[in-house]
């Protein structure tokens, strides 16, 4: 009975052990398959659906950064009117495009989409104080390393925005961060190379594991538009301010040193600068940084299919994702670690939404100031109060995610903004008693985006009419110029 027993189980086991075998065979086989390559990338390929063809996991896995229903407790992967959530933007941001409209981000995928609908750009494509620059296109479209090197950099910086409009019409994709022979991650944007080597540091150098964050700072990050660029010829070339280091202050020092202003805000006369979004700066600043955990870990996590391990292109909050992007390094619930973030962002959101409602106040009051005759004199220390606090405010606001990123530098930055702005406005409120005005200064609706978007003088009506037309004429002619001249572009299939 027991020898019987045995050769049953002895059966069992080589069965199995077979079964395993064909498996893994299967799968070896399944893999030599799937990544044998159908078409050869030549040169910038703008077009992700050729690269598809070859790497189809991570092509399908991209095109759901259109799903738009993610949602977490402050953000989504969809719509969400920032400026109807917190109307007093308005006020610090009139005189710039994002009075207008100021929109939660969606996909790579929207990425040109999104620049073609906002009312920041107008019919074609012009802000109120003149056309905008072809630079605007630089982190929206995989076709900007194509123009790049067809055309040079300054020359593509020198052209308008309008002047592109036909040539950028895919999003950001799979050309913005892979060398099409060796796949290999690559950075197409020279802006990030050149901040590199003016900080003496050879970006060539870096590991795989920092490239992996590397090639998302080409664009999350802090820039401006820099006129005076050696050999530059008046382009509006690309640059991101990291000379003096990486924190808020020491880009705020480098825009101070250079007398440099985004804008002239029309309230309260300050020169401003405003924040872009500051993202791999403040990831920098955090523990996951420390630890070593890049920014594809959490956003790109690994997935398995189909017994094939690839790096997910669903480029997304980790929150939509958190047994591959958290669970590789934690082992808490799902329910704790959601706690842990959303205690984080709800403690720094707590500070800056007092702060931006005390920073609009002050412009406000400033303008009352002007009104009763204050001299330049009188104002310098408090225009660079607004300048200074609402600029550290935004570094944190507009950075995505850095409420968690970093939550301590982030909470850091704010307090600092808070004492500024309080010491701004106790200067203010001396200034105005001087001049005779001790009451209160009369403040807007503070409540409406409408109603604020009025007080600045903005004529909304026209704004969004223009755009309709624009969206109408303008852009599908665009689209189909484009179209047709990649119908031209050849597809070299491997036999």
């Amino acid at each position: 009975m027991k020898n019987w027993l045995l050769f049953a189980a002895t059966v069992i086991i080589v069965v199995l052990v077979a079964l395993l075998a064909h498996s893994i065979m299967d799968r070896k086989a399944e893999a030599r398959f799937a990544y044998q390559p159908k078409v050869a990338i030549e040169g910038m390929e703008p077009r992700d659906s050729v690269w598809g063809l070859n790497y189809p996991r991570q092509y399908q896995s991209y095109m759901r950064t259109r799903d738009t229903t993610f949602r977490s407790m402050y953000n989504t992967s969809g719509f969400k009117d920032i400026l109807d959530q917190y109307p007093e933007l308005v006020i610090l941001w009139a005189g710039y495009g994002f009075s207008r409209d100021y929109n939660h981000p969606r996909g790579h995928a929207w990425a040109v989409t999104d620049v073609h609908n906002t009312l920041r750009t107008g019919a074609p494509m012009e802000p109120g104080d003149g056309p905008m620059p072809s630079t605007c296109w630089t982190c929206k479209s995989s076709d900007v390393p194509r123009l790049m090197q067809e055309m040079g950099v300054t020359e593509f910086y020198s052209k308008m925005m309008s002047d592109m409009g036909s040539e950028v019409i895919n999003p950001i994709g799979c050309a913005d961060c892979h060398n099409p022979e060796t796949m290999n991650l690559t950075i197409t944007r020279p802006a990030l190379i050149e901040a590199f080597d003016r900080m003496g540091r050879d970006i060539n150098k870096a590991s795989h594991q920092e490239m992996r964050s590397l090639v998302c700072a080409q664009c999350h990050v802090e820039y401006y538009f820099d006129e005076e660029r050696p050999g530059s010829e008046g382009a509006q070339y690309l640059t991101f301010p990291w000379d003096d280091g990486l924190g808020v202050e020491d880009m705020e020092y480098y825009f101070d040193q250079r007398g440099f202003a985004d804008w002239i805000h029309p309230l309260s006369r300050a020169p401003m600068l405003k924040a872009q979004h500051p993202d791999w700066e403040l990831y920098k600043k955090g523990v996951h940084a420390k630890r070593g955990v890049s920014c594809a870990d959490c956003h790109m996590p690994y997935r398995t299919e189909g017994g094939q391990k690839f790096t997910d292109h669903h480029i997304g909050s980790p929150l939509a994702n958190i047994e591959n992007s958290c669970f590789i390094c934690h082992r808490e619930k799902t329910d704790d670690l959601l706690t842990d973030v959303y205690e984080r962002q709800r403690k720094v959101k707590e500070g800056s939404e007092k702060l931006q409602r005390l920073i609009a106040k002050g412009h406000i009051e400033a303008a009352k100031a002007w009104e009763l005759g204050a001299a330049e004199e009188d104002m310098k220390d408090i225009l660079q109060g607004l300048r200074h606090s609402q600029w550290r405010w935004d570094f944190v606001v507009a950075s995505h995610g850095g409420a968690f990123h970093a939550p301590l530098e982030s909470s850091r930055i704010l307090t600092s903004a808070t004492d500024i702005i309080q010491d701004t406005r106790i200067q203010l409120t001396r200034l105005l008693a001087r001049l005779g005005h001790i009451e209160e200064v009369a403040m807007p609706d503070f409540t409406s985006k409408s109603a604020l978007q009025a007080y600045i003088g903005l004529d909304m009506d026209k704004k969004r009419a223009e755009k309709e037309v624009f969206l109408e004429e303008v852009v599908p002619r665009w689209m189909e110029e484009g179209r047709q001249r990649e119908k031209e572009m050849p597809v070299k299939m491997i036999n």
